[in-house]
């Protein structure tokens, strides 16, 4: 009896992923377990097909996706066979992986790869004029080549930080001079800039939870510690994080529209945490996720609109309004804080290439980032909308799933002891990337099992050919 032969595989027909994605598991679970060691001979199609009862290409479509996974190699006529080094998967506990990249964290296989159905964090692709983009480019980078032989101001271009500060006080209801504006390499940029700037190594600070698990692991990567504080209907919990680190150096918060939750934070708590900021000499930094796309009614104006006190460091950025290939974020600073950042970015964190902060400020100058806003808010309500319709219409007999808004996503709760990193790890393979709710949580132990499905790129047919494995999936784990 083969090795193959030895091995117990059970497709269920009722319920669960399709046949071939079952079968695709089973063979990879034996060959990862050392069941199918190097080397072993598969059957035919032909032979396994009979054997399972399925169709021949039922097993072709489980073999085509082993193959690009590198885990079995076809050689002709002579045969399918396990692959002689079968890429390494990391080791699991629970079905966990215990290490991970960055991007598993929310739900993403690959930053390389095209957005996905219901991936979080990237605008919609059909919404951007590239005809008004391209040229603007064009014009940009022609400006940018008679600047070739100079060097560019480390703080970023100052028409665009003018056309930022104008955008600002209209938008957001926050008054500043360019002066205040530094232009950075995307949020990432942004957040390195301020824990550099405000000396936060060996230092500890709060971080909403749940909360954005990026900012998490930055902070964790610069030796900062991070103390997950709950987020409540108004927003982060200042009481509890007063009473548990009153004497913290620094709180990250999404005021606008927290993440993942879609929560404006409250009249009341916002100005408690300024209270709390100033007396404990602590800085907000200020997330303004999502916060010039607010759906519904009017959006509440930035935190760093209320200081007085210089303790808020408002943080923006160009990636899910126009497009996160750009990389093009900013940080606006208390005039306190002006000379110290100031003397950081011409040492160390010079703002990004002229030609694109050159694009962009045309793009705002021109009028075009207002109406491309207006386009977005009307599309994405109307995709948001689609999505609910669909979720409304799921056939769980245990109870009918409660979905919430969250931002420019919606929140699928399931129930705890369903493994939502599960869900989404077997999603990928169908082309889709929901976001699992719990990795958005911190050690704080209250963590809670749900799909975070992004709106901005659905569309009626998407739901329709895809939507439906998701279910499929929910229904296989659950």
């Amino acid at each position: 009896m083969s090795v193959f032969q030895s091995l117990s595989i059970t497709l269920d027909r009722r319920s669960g992923p399709p046949l071939p994605e079952q079968l695709r598991m089973s063979i990879e679970t034996a060959i990862v377990a050392g069941q199918l060691p190097p080397g072993a001979r598969l059957p035919s199609w032909q032979d396994l097909a009979s054997q399972l009862g399925v169709s021949r290409g039922t097993v072709k479509t489980a073999y085509d996706r082993l193959t690009d996974a590198q885990l079995i190699v076809s050689a002709g006529p002579a045969g399918t066979f396990v692959s002689d080094h079968p890429p390494q998967r990391p080791k699991t506990t629970a079905g966990v992986p215990v290490s991970e990249d960055p991007f598993t964290l929310i739900g993403l296989t690959s930053p390389s790869n095209p957005p996905r159905l219901f991936q979080l964090g990237v605008p919609a692709h059909d919404a951007l004029s590239t005809k008004t983009w391209s040229r603007i480019l064009v014009q940009a980078a022609r400006k940018a080549a008679v600047k070739s032989h100079t060097y560019p101001d480390p703080r970023g271009e100052p028409i665009l930080r003018q056309q930022i500060a104008a955008s600002l006080a209209i938008s957001r209801s926050l008054s500043c001079r360019e002066e205040q504006i530094f232009v950075t390499n995307g949020f990432a940029g942004a957040l390195g800039l301020i824990v550099r700037a405000l000396s936060l190594e060996g230092r500890e600070g709060w971080i909403e939870d749940p909360g954005y698990p990026l900012s998490r692991a930055a902070l964790e990567l610069c030796n900062v510690r991070s103390i997950a504080i709950p987020v409540d209907e108004e927003g982060i919990d200042v009481a509890y994080g007063a009473s548990i680190a009153g004497h913290s150096a620094f709180a990250v918060v999404t005021p606008g529209q927290q993440a993942p939750l879609g929560i404006t934070m409250s009249l009341t708590r916002r100005r408690a945490l300024l209270d709390w900021a100033g007396t404990a000499g602590a800085f907000i930094i200020e997330d303004d996720y999502l916060g010039e796309l607010q759906l519904t009614g009017r959006a509440a104006p930035a935190l760093a609109s209320l200081d007085g006190a210089g303790r808020v460091i408002h943080i923006g950025t160009f990636s899910k309004t126009i497009s996160p290939t750009l990389r093009l974020g900013f940080v606006v600073v208390p005039e306190h804080l002006v000379e110290r950042f100031s003397s950081i970015v011409a040492c160390l964190a010079p703002a990004s290439a002229i030609a694109t902060q050159l694009a962009i400020a045309s793009f705002m100058a021109d009028g075009h980032l207002m109406r491309h806003l207006r386009k977005l808010r009307r599309l994405y309500g109307e995709r948001r909308d689609i999505v609910a319709a669909w979720l409304d219409s799921w056939p769980f007999e245990r109870q009918r799933l409660q979905p919430r808004v969250g931002g420019l996503s919606l929140l699928a709760p399931l129930p705890d002891e369903v493994s939502d990193v599960e869900i989404v790890r077997r999603a990928g393979d169908f082309g889709l990337a929901p976001s699992p709710l719990s990795r958005w949580y911190g050690a704080s132990g209250h963590r809670k099992s749900g799909l975070l499905l992004g709106v901005t790129n659905v569309t009626p047919r998407a739901l329709e050919e895809n939507g439906g494995a998701l279910l499929k999936l929910i229904w296989a784990v659950a």
